[in-house]
């Protein structure tokens, strides 16, 4: 695979004038970036994979929705449908796909909505008899009609912006000056005891300018599984016969937190949003015990009649520096 992706190097040097020349039309205002009378707050990534933006999505809406009236909007990766729709917790993932229906089970007092044209989505959202108050739009980082607020990149510990390329040599989708647009970078899936000198050897190595605070943060395991039934606390399935089953970009650190926790499993990997179809349906349907991610569950659960279906939540948690961003983040939506 390396091989042939150094084989490709040429045509990712033909993606790079292109992606340049368009964001500098954009930067020079030759072409325009719309801005709202609200803040919009943009949670996105430079390269494809995950990064885990679907839990610092999370953690921006915990942190302001007991104070405004707060909206996700995200394209809606790997739905049937088309244009806008407002997401609620009766959904199907196929139909409005598997985050945005995260979004709608997990918060009751929030609106969710998808639409692949985030200025339509934006536009429709304002246009309610009770438009939220701050927009936080989900992968929206390249999608540069709308002109957010602020800007959070993420970039993997494992996977960081700097030492990659364009697509299709590597998985960037733009090239990494892109990541002078931000407000702040995260570095995301960090290992818990990742060393103040190796976070300053990052925050060299991703050469932010001046104005740019870098954070890092890791993945917190709930304590507890969850099934149609309720909780139960995750070393109870360690008397059943478990198989994880995954469909996100990266599974190796669910994988390997599960190990570290004594859990015998099996383990069927899926690519990211993947559609089961009915043989695999069937296939799973032969299993005793299954334990999968929150995002895969809402795809599931509809599918599978077995009782013992269970997700693992995660959160983000920042090594440091939590207060300080939480009040980035509240300055720029008060002082809107």
């Amino acid at each position: 695979m390396r091989k042939l992706r150094l084989l490709l190097f040429p045509v990712a040097g033909i993606y790079y004038l292109v992606t340049l020349t368009r964001n500098k039309l954009y930067d020079t205002g030759i072409f325009k970036s719309k801005k709202y009378d609200v803040p919009v707050i943009c949670v996105g990534n430079l390269s494809v994979g995950g990064t885990g933006k679907s839990p610092m999505t999370e953690f921006v809406v915990r942190l302001l929705q007991d104070d405004y009236r707060v909206a996700t909007l995200s394209r809606g990766y790997g739905r049937k449908t088309k244009g806008y729709l407002d997401v609620n917790p009766e959904n199907q993932a196929t139909m409005v796909g598997d985050e945005p229906l995260q979004f709608a089970q997990k918060f009751n007092n929030i609106q969710v909505a998808v639409c692949e044209d985030r200025q339509t989505g934006i536009e429709t959202l304002l246009s309610k008899v009770d438009p939220p108050e701050v927009v936080v739009l989900d992968d929206a980082y390249q999608h540069r009609k709308v002109g957010a607020g602020f800007y959070m990149l993420l970039t993997a510990y494992s996977d960081l912006y700097s030492n990659d390329f364009l697509l299709p040599a590597g998985n960037l989708r733009e090239p990494r000056a892109g990541a002078s647009r931000a407000e702040v970078v995260v570095v995301t899936k960090c290992p818990e005891n990742l060393s103040s000198q190796e976070q300053l050897s990052i925050v060299d190595s991703l050469n932010v300018n001046k104005t740019q605070q870098v954070y890092f943060s890791t993945i917190s395991y709930d304590e507890k599984v969850y099934s149609a039934l309720g909780p139960v606390p995750l070393n109870r399935l360690k008397v059943k016969k478990v198989t994880l089953v995954t469909g996100i970009a990266n599974p190796k650190p669910l994988s390997a937190y599960l190990a570290s926790q004594g859990l015998s499993f099996s383990h069927e990997a899926y690519g990211d949003h993947h559609n089961f179809t009915s043989s695999e349906i069937e296939m799973l349907e032969t299993l005793d015990c299954i334990l999968t991610t929150e995002k895969d569950y809402v795809r599931l659960r509809p599918l599978l009649k077995m009782r013992d279906l269970f997700y693992l939540p995660i959160k983000a948690q920042f090594l440091d520096g939590e207060e300080l961003l939480s009040g980035e983040i509240k300055n720029f939506v008060s002082g809107f």
